[in-house]
């Protein structure tokens, strides 16, 4: 994992004279109010100027960026000819950092282009400054982003590495709860799907046990107590533990919650979190089966049993307004044949079983 990640308060102010190791300007690509809100833009403003660099800002990035949006923003750190790219926000700001750095280095690559896996020439350094507890983008290989038919898709590999990670928790302590809960369930997804995943090895599993406690000892609360004033301590403890579980992402990729998710997120409007975890707990439940050794660590480490589990992540998921119909599931179900994250999941996962478990569930 070449990550560079600087963890702990005033995160960008002691770590600043990374921004002139990298050069003398940079695209600065946000979304939404949340890089202003969580004051993680104004530090990098104020630091960016004393230091003399150029910034040139791209703000059009939107909730499941679009691909031909983070093209442009490469096109214009190319008509700029900036040094390196800079992320602030949550999943969607860094994941569009990420292949906007892609972009500006590769001047014939097409917006739909990044999808085709061949050959790139090396990406322009990225900084990544995360403002929710749950994405892992600031630890992975991966961006998700949203092709030109409307459907979500992840690119991955060496060049979707950002170079370094400031990471301060202070930076969380705006999101409001509805977001913190769904942040915090896209976290557990990554753990639990990493876990039981074919690809499970010793540094998923060191990582796992960090962030599980942590994850569910937290989720259990928003369960038990509903909407309350979180602590400077909780949300400090929720964002450590989303890098861990990025981690287990890292290593291990994701299931089939992660691939059948996006079109609860695409023709649902179901949030990225709570649309995994609606999921989850059939995929835990299929650790079990084939997995029974893992299944009984997993549970030690969270401190939990199954029903418990699946009771409070399928209340926090909340997929009380969706409803689907014979032919949208015939519909999902083309699109998965072959799909990588069911080839990843225990036992293996096929689109039938899929359309099984959607008709069960809505």
């Amino acid at each position: 994992m070449p990550v560079d990640v600087r963890f702990g308060y005033d995160a960008v102010r002691r770590n600043e004279a990374i921004f002139t190791e990298l050069g003398k300007s940079c695209l600065l690509v946000t979304s939404g109010s949340a890089a202003e809100k969580s004051g993680a833009l104004s530090d990098v403003g104020d630091a960016l100027e004393r230091l003399g660099i150029t910034c040139v800002p791209f703000s059009e990035i939107t909730q499941n960026p679009t691909a031909e949006s983070c093209f442009r923003a490469g096109g214009l750190a190319r008509d700029f000819e900036v040094d390196f790219v800079v992320g602030i926000g949550g999943g969607s700001a860094l994941d569009a950092a990420k292949a906007a750095a892609v972009y500006a280095a590769n001047r014939t690559l097409s917006a739909e282009g990044i999808f085709d896996g061949g050959p790139l020439l090396p990406p322009l350094p990225v900084v990544l400054i995360g403002t929710t507890a749950g994405t892992g983008s600031e630890v992975t290989g991966v961006a998700v982003l949203t092709r030109e038919n409307g459907c979500k898709k992840s690119v991955s590999g060496r060049d979707y590495y950002a170079k370094y990670v400031l990471a301060d928790p202070r930076y969380t302590y705006s999101v409001p709860w509805g977001v913190t809960v769904s942040t915090a369930l896209d976290a557990l997804a990554h753990t639990a799907e990493g876990w039981f995943s074919s690809r499970f090895d010793e540094t998923a599993r060191l990582f796992g046990q960090k962030a599980l406690p942590v994850l569910w000892r937290h989720l259990k609360a928003f369960y038990e107590t509903g909407e309350q004033p979180l602590s400077d301590e909780t949300r400090d403890a929720l964002y450590a533990a989303s890098l861990d579980a990025g981690m287990v992402l890292n290593a291990c990729g994701t299931g089939f919650p992660h691939g059948m998710g996006y079109v609860l997120t695409e023709a649902h409007g179901l949030p990225h979190g709570r649309a995994c975890a609606a999921l989850l707990p059939a995929y835990v439940e299929r650790g079990m089966q084939f997995c029974t050794d893992r299944a009984k660590a997993f549970f030690a480490a969270a401190g939990t049993n199954f029903p418990e589990f699946a009771r409070v992540v399928s209340a926090l998921a909340d997929t009380s307004g969706v409803r689907m119909t014979d032919e949208q599931i015939a519909r999902y179900c083309a699109r998965w044949e072959g799909l990588k994250n069911f080839q990843n999941s225990p036992g293996g996962y096929s689109a039938a079983e899929a359309g099984t478990l959607l008709r069960k569930l809505f």
